[in-house]
């Protein structure tokens, strides 16, 4: 049977979604480089752009202007199941926005550690 939400294992995904939220905020692209799973399977739609593959998602973040990057999570919903695999979500509001944004990231246990294998950042109209 699937053991959901086991506690240390909650604690771990926990604990790299928050530094995966600290190196967005302050763009520390090393970080979330990183976390991301180093694989052309991987993909990530953002609010204007879908990319395919470990390499599309690094080049973004390397292109991408580190202003306008803060925002407060108003909502976050992280749940894991078994060992190996969560997904986490929040609701967010950019600074100075109104509008309220949505994150969703698939996480996997890989032999690195816990990385995102799929994420989709969309923005209520």
């Amino acid at each position: 049977m699937l053991e959901v939400n086991k506690p240390a294992v909650v604690a771990e995904v926990t604990e790299q979604f928050a530094r995966y939220e600290k190196a967005l905020v302050g763009n520390d692209v090393a970080v979330l480089d990183e976390l991301f799973w180093n694989s052309p399977l991987t993909l990530r739609y953002g609010a204007g752009e879908n990319l395919y593959g470990y390499d599309a998602i690094r080049d973004f973040r390397a292109g991408r202007s580190p202003t306008g990057l803060d925002r407060t999570v108003l909502r976050t919903h992280i749940v894991t199941y078994g060992d190996d695999m969560a997904t986490t979500h929040i609701e967010f509001q950019r600074t100075g926005a109104t509008r309220i944004g949505r994150q969703t990231q698939t996480w996997v246990r890989t032999d690195a550690g816990w990385r995102v294998v799929s994420a989709h950042v969309s923005v209520m109209s």
